[in-house]
């Protein structure tokens, strides 16, 4: 699989998923008044992120409740999503191909909003965790390897190696003395650890690689190129390139302890953090994306964190839906 294929699909705006959650929210009971499904149906039509918006919220909402008797919902927005719901499919089997074919998770997880079904994480896996959900091992060589939420890996020790696959997710590894390499491998590539604590994070495109103590080695996948990142230092690698190192953020690793720092952070980037711990649609207004946030926020509460939010920046929090929720601009 390219680093093409691992790309995000395109979103619809803020404002088009919010006006597509607040029309699920009136027609989910099916006891939508005759006007209120007219008044859907022509929002639907009125542009194409509209059909895209819907379908999204549908996909989300399915995980999370029964499929609801929506009144004329199918056959209004059949024709809008045909396209999409093709392309939809294509992508499910080619997914699905790739997971045979490396019989394991990575690269299969196309939106990574922390909404898919958790059995999803832990096929083929030797260690999983659920959205939310944090979890230390003790490995047999005597090295300690954290898993973030929604991670799986797979442990192979043997008599000349040892070998963590990431299939999905982060992890955070303290190696142990043993005469055998540790080696942790990603779709895009290897790393051997020199005696050493780092972090390692698959993402949608590339893996981002942490060193705290000691160094690590990184291979890529296609080309071979090789790169010995230091202590104190961070780079991102794909199977094709690796980035030219920059200073490590020593708050990376708080997350083994339960918590997010965010220190002057775009509003934007905690939500995409927060996202990853969180079951559901987490969004955040433009209005507000952009405002700084300083502090240190439970992981594994996100219902508190957000709370916090509401509290230092002048922010609300609003929830549609139990499951789809916004950070908007306070009135």
């Amino acid at each position: 699989m390219s680093d093409a294929d691992r790309a995000l699909p395109s979103m619809p705006s803020h404002e088009q998923l919010q006006q597509a959650a607040h029309w699920y929210a009136c027609l989910r009971d099916g006891q939508a008044r005759a006007s209120e499904r007219a008044a859907w149906q022509t929002w639907l039509a009125a542009a194409e992120g509209h059909a895209l918006a819907w379908q999204q919220v549908q996909e989300i909402s399915r995980a999370f409740e029964p499929v609801r008797a929506l009144p004329n919902v199918r056959e209004a927005a059949e024709g809008l999503q045909a396209a999409n719901q093709r392309m939809r499919v294509r992508r499910r089997v080619l997914a699905s191909c790739a997971l045979l074919t490396m019989g394991g998770l990575a690269g299969a997880l196309s939106w990574r909003q922390g909404w898919l079904p958790d059995q999803v994480m832990a096929w083929g896996a030797d260690a999983h965790t659920h959205t939310g959900e944090l979890k230390q091992m003790r490995l047999a060589d005597g090295s300690t390897l954290w898993l973030n939420t929604g991670s799986a890996v797979d442990v192979r020790f043997g008599a000349s190696e040892r070998r963590l696959v990431l299939l999905a997710g982060e992890v955070f590894v303290t190696t142990a003395h043993d005469a055998r390499p540790l080696l942790v491998q990603t779709t895009d590539g290897q790393m051997r650890a020199l005696g050493t604590r780092f972090n390692v994070q698959l993402g949608n495109s590339a893996t981002e690689l942490t060193v705290f103590e000691g160094a690590v080695e990184v291979c890529t996948t296609n080309s071979g190129s090789t790169l010995v990142v230091a202590a104190g230092q961070r780079t991102r690698f794909t199977r094709a390139r690796i980035e030219q190192p920059d200073i490590a953020d020593s708050a990376r690793q708080a997350w083994t302890q339960g918590r997010l720092i965010a220190n002057n952070l775009p509003l934007r980037e905690f939500v995409v953090e927060m996202r990853r711990y969180r079951k559901g649609y987490l969004g955040v207004a433009d209005a507000v994306a952009d405002l700084e946030v300083y502090g240190s926020f439970p992981a594994q509460d996100s219902d508190r964190a957000l709370k916090m939010l509401s509290l230092a920046l002048p922010v609300r929090i609003e929830q549609r839906l139990p499951w789809w929720t916004s950070i908007e601009a306070k009135a």
